[in-house]
């Protein structure tokens, strides 16, 4: 079952907790989280998934910032979350995907308890300027049914900024 936007407002700050939240951005089934201005793009071209891959940091400026095609870019929702007993999904907002922009192209299946900034996957079928600030995916939750442990991974819980991938640890 997916909650509806009236009960994701009505149990803010119980077992969802969105920070900063507006009820002006709730949708009928969802709520509207919004890009951070700092990004990260990985450093190398070929990517290894057993090695901690280097990238640098960008920063949006206010006149925003050109993706350019064929590059993967990292960012951030400005909005820190949490959530307990249910299971956040994350989406592109539709308006951002008919401008070819791919906001979350994969793991929008997020974890029952996990507590932080969510990291976007963008990347851009032509060209496109960004804007920080704008409200480019949306949060949705889905019941969970029967037992269940909540996500404990030191990987990325409790995470402070955009998060490059951490899957070389699980080659240690």
């Amino acid at each position: 079952m997916i909650l509806s936007g009236n009960e994701i407002e009505a149990r803010m700050g119980k077992d969802i907790i969105i920070e900063p939240f507006d009820s002006g951005r709730i949708n009928p089934n969802s709520y509207n989280l919004s890009l951070h201005k700092d990004l990260l793009v990985y450093d190398q071209h070929v990517l290894d998934m057993k090695k901690e891959n280097t990238a640098s940091p960008l920063s949006i400026p206010e006149e925003g910032l050109v993706l350019e095609t064929g590059k993967l870019y990292l960012g951030r929702t400005m909005e820190y979350t949490e959530t307990q007993g249910l299971v956040p999904m994350l989406e592109g907002r539709s308006s951002i995907g008919r401008l070819g922009l791919f906001v979350h192209i994969t793991a929008g299946f997020g974890d029952v308890g996990f507590k932080g900034f969510w990291t976007l996957e963008m990347f851009c079928v032509q060209p496109i300027r960004i804007y920080a600030g704008v409200q480019i995916c949306q949060i949705f939750y889905h019941s969970i049914e029967g037992r269940y442990q909540t996500y404990s991974s030191g990987k990325y819980q409790n995470n402070k900024g955009v998060q490059p991938s951490l899957l070389f640890k699980d080659f240690l």
